[in-house]
């Protein structure tokens, strides 16, 4: 078997005097794909530098095969000493390396090569990295959020780029799907030391829970160890036996070894302030249009979208879903078309580009608002410390420059403080950029339990997964449509993922095709799959379920009332029985238009 192309041995860092890494360790053998799992904070960009030899250890041991090649690509690449992107790219090319390759990855990445890197935004320089990292194809790759940055078509690209290499990877990434597709071992950064999982990404999470598990059993046989010993040293030992000091010395040891336990990190508390409940109806969009020059953004898109909706934004970079968006929310004028926002609604925003950080103000300042050391959250004050241990944050960190904070920690930050908001309208542009795995799943739990309707821009295909009830596609040449359910969803009624805008420019080829686009306003082939009955329902359903939840608000109003029990137990027991009973009705209804409607858009 060949010995291993990189390994780490017993790895301790400590950073300003608190132990980072105490023992990590990993091993990355010809071919093997790797990621690296673990909360934010943990260490992994840190064991990653180690491994690319970037970071010099406190204590440890680095062997790296003389000959061999490796590449990292960083969160925070820096191209200020080059003239173009390509000379930065290229100037990672080696000698026996393809010299067009850097030139192709930066096209697939939508970049020129000419471009200036002084004008770059942060993800044009992160994918200017990524192809300068994959051009050499090394014989590892160390790649740290390789997807940070880039949309759909780009991601599912660089998915199949990297399963084509030859190359060793070794992955961190927040992104479930991409991580379930390349891995196939998992280590996990846990309180300093590294935990190896000779399986995919897929297994992680339950193999984790039964770590924890243990750990916990573990620590109740210790306590039960300790209390006996301590039972042994009061009625045990006496005056006129010789003290057995092996066994004083063991019962401090098992003391020390409890008292120095470091528990798993707690979970962040995310919970949405509520604003007073939105009407039913949010945002009515009729045949809305944009145009920037000859470019159409939006084109006659309609939609209806109602409260309790959590409604994906798919699209390539440059779709103009940021256009649409504020187009729905209000925030922008369309040209031509109508939209109507419906009563009472409360709005918070999550920026994904962090813009509104002021990266000199404190951790406390930010949450704070600057207003003293309370937090108003809604209509209550909370003291900034309890919560920011709500979040995860440590006392220490209050006086922090948001600047110095991680990238996730920032991202925790921004959600603090958007949650701590009155809301019943969430627009989150990117929420699950820089979040760890944990933070993740809290997020979903959340927006799960939302009272109110939430729009979201992201490029994680799990999570939309997870979250979204219908998801709205960029169909290219200004077109969007909206589709049913979560992005798996999507792709098996649409029969393929979103397309890079480039594919765009393109169009009026397929255009010569019996194509659908031309032909889709009138949907003669989608009637003729649906009987007269069918399409009868699709039509009057939705009216029907309209009268079905007002007749549920009427009957959910009179259950509201305390006394109503006492006065007249037998009409309380009966309002209670057409709730259940309309709610059934309603529930079926919606999954017989669910049904229905997707029948209609296969055809």
């Amino acid at each position: 078997m060949a010995p291993p192309l990189l390994i780490l041995r017993d790895v301790h860092l400590t950073f300003g005097g608190t132990p980072l890494l105490t023992g990590a360790e990993l091993s990355v053998s010809e071919g093997e794909r790797m990621c690296l799992v673990g909360r934010n904070g943990s260490g992994k960009s840190t064991l990653l530098k180690i491994a690319a030899g970037m970071v010099e250890m406190d204590k440890g041991e680095r062997f790296f095969q003389p000959g061999r090649t490796v590449r990292y690509l960083p969160q925070d690449p820096d191209l200020s000493a080059y003239a173009s992107t390509l000379e930065y790219v290229n100037e990672g090319l080696t000698e026996g390396d393809d010299p067009y390759r850097g030139a192709y990855l930066l096209e697939v990445l939508g970049l020129s090569g000419t471009e200036d890197p002084k004008s770059l935004s942060g993800g044009e320089a992160r994918r200017a990295a990524l192809a300068r990292t994959l051009a050499p194809e090394p014989d590892i790759l160390l790649l740290d959020e390789p997807t940070n940055h880039l949309d759909l078509p780009a991601i599912e690209w660089l998915e199949q780029e990297l399963k084509s290499l030859k190359s060793a990877l070794v992955l961190i990434s927040h992104d479930r799907r991409f991580l379930e597709n390349l891995s196939r071992a998992t280590v996990w950064i846990d309180r300093g030391v590294a935990r190896r999982l000779d399986k995919g990404f897929a297994h992680f999470e339950a193999w984790r829970d039964e770590v924890f598990e243990q750990e916990e059993v573990d620590q109740q046989k210790l306590a039960q160890k300790i209390k006996r010993e301590e039972h042994w040293m009061t009625y045990g030992v006496t005056a006129r036996r010789k003290r057995n000091m092996r066994r004083v010395r063991e019962l401090a040891d098992l003391r020390k070894q409890k008292r120095e336990h470091r528990g798993p990190q707690g979970t962040a508390k995310l919970a949405a302030t509520d604003a007073e409940v939105s009407g039913k109806l949010v945002i009515e969009a009729k045949g809305i249009s944009k145009t920037y020059g000859d470019r159409a953004i939006v084109k006659d898109f309609s939609t209806r979208i109602q409260r309790g909706d959590r409604i994906g934004f798919v699209g390539p970079n440059g779709a103009g879903k940021t256009t649409l968006l504020k187009m729905l929310t209000g925030e922008l004028a369309p040209d031509t078309g109508t939209t109507r926002l419906g009563t009472n609604l409360e709005m918070v925003t999550l920026d994904q580009k962090r813009e509104n950080l002021n990266l000199n103000d404190t951790l406390s300042s930010v949450l704070t608002g600057g207003r003293g050391d309370t937090v108003v959250i809604g209509d209550e004050t909370k003291h900034v410390m309890s919560y920011m241990k709500d979040f995860l944050f440590s006392p220490e960190q209050a006086r922090t420059p948001v600047g110095v904070l991680s990238g996730g920690e920032r991202a925790r930050a921004m959600l603090a403080r958007a949650l701590a908001n009155k809301s019943n309208l969430m627009v989150l542009d990117e929420p699950t950029n820089d979040l760890d795995l944990e933070t993740l799943d809290l997020l979903q739990e959340l927006l799960a339990d939302y009272p109110g309707t939430a729009l979201i821009v992201s490029h994680d295909r799990d999570f939309l997964d997870r979250v979204a009830t219908s998801v709205i596609v960029s169909e290219g040449d200004g077109l969007w449509r909206e589709y049913a359910g979560g992005y798996t969803d999507m792709l098996a009624q649409r029969g393929e993922g979103v397309t890079a805008r480039k594919a765009d420019k393109a169009a009026p080829v397929k255009k010569e095709k019996p194509s659908a686009p031309e032909a889709s306003p009138q949907k003669p082939q989608a009637k003729s799959k649906l009987s007269f009955t069918q399409q009868h329902l699709l039509k009057t359903l939705p009216d029907t379920i309209e009268k079905l939840e007002a007749r549920l608000e009427t009957l959910q109003a009179e259950m509201n009332d305390p006394q109503l029990y006492v006065k007249n137990p037998d009409k309380f027991a009966k309002i209670s029985q057409q709730i259940t009973d309309l709610t059934n009705e309603k529930d079926a209804a919606e999954e017989q238009w669910l049904e229905l409607e997707m029948l209609n858009e296969a055809g």
